[in-house]
């Protein structure tokens, strides 16, 4: 535990640059980091189905999960398509530092921009 635990600490403009940093640090001292910068987003929970051409790298999978409003979730959202190619969304990646050991796969959260969200 950190000195910033049970603490929530709203970061605008946490994903790139400075502010990403700030973020990181932040969260390194136990502090819940939310990223204010995310006016519309999906935060996916679940991904259904499999959709990717090799030739391509077109990606398309169903997704449920939780609309994102102002740096904030909001409602739940399911049975929506996610779409992009998989080059552009590889450059997009950008990993969280909460990745915790649990299971025989494990992740970090991760934020992609510019994928298309159909179905909303």
């Amino acid at each position: 535990m950190g000195r910033l635990a049970g603490r929530t600490a709203i970061v605008t403009g946490g994903a790139k640059g400075i502010g990403r940093h700030y973020s990181l640090a932040l969260a390194a001292e136990g502090a819940r980091v939310m990223i204010a910068d995310i006016a519309d987003g999906y935060y996916i929970t679940e991904l259904i189905g499999m959709g990717i051409n090799p030739t391509t790298g077109d990606y398309s999978r169903g997704a449920s999960g939780f609309w994102i409003d102002n740096g904030k979730r909001t409602y739940p959202v399911s049975e929506v398509t996610i779409a992009g190619n998989l080059i552009d969304l590889f450059k997009a990646l950008s990993p969280a530092n909460d990745l915790e050991f649990r299971f025989g796969t494990n992740a970090p959260t991760v934020r992609v921009e510019g994928l298309t969200v159909g179905g909303l």
